[in-house]
């Protein structure tokens, strides 16, 4: 069973603080940067970064869904980590500075992928997937803060 890794970044024309803000608040603003693929959004407890947990379904493709129940921590600063309770899979979240009056946003999803030739495809084709989601829920956050 390997580790799969789908990783996206973006340079958004807002400062560190609002981009990280933008993401952490899952009461008011995540939900509307969320593309088509996630459906049945729910903060269950908290809505503001360290501590919320947060449920959504991920349709990565017309056959694969993942119900995903979702602790969020903030190790540090610009730094959200959302842990699934229902799998193993874990999204980090990093906002830094990119420059005067920008940030550099990436995320990185890890998870341990299937064996056999189920997991070949897995790693083949599900980071680039993946990617191709979060680049869009990316571009809805640039256009969320560059307001």
């Amino acid at each position: 069973m390997a580790q799969v890794e789908a990783t996206t970044e973006r340079i958004i024309a807002a400062d560190p603080e609002a981009v990280f803000d933008a993401l952490a608040d899952y009461k008011d603003v995540r939900g509307k940067l969320l593309p088509g693929h996630f459906s049945e959004y729910e903060v269950r407890e908290g809505g503001d970064g360290e501590g919320t947990l947060v449920h959504w379904k991920l349709q990565a493709t017309s056959k694969r869904v993942r119900d995903c129940l979702l602790e969020v921590s903030e190790p540090s600063d610009g730094r959200l980590v959302e842990k699934d309770r229902n799998s193993s899979m874990v999204t980090t979240w990093t906002v830094t500075p990119a420059g005067e009056g920008k940030s550099k946003a990436v995320v990185s999803t890890v998870w341990n992928g299937a064996g056999g030739i189920g997991g070949f495809f897995e790693r083949t084709f599900a980071p680039k997937g993946l990617g191709r989601i979060y680049d869009e829920l990316l571009q809805n956050l640039a256009t969320e803060v560059e307001k």
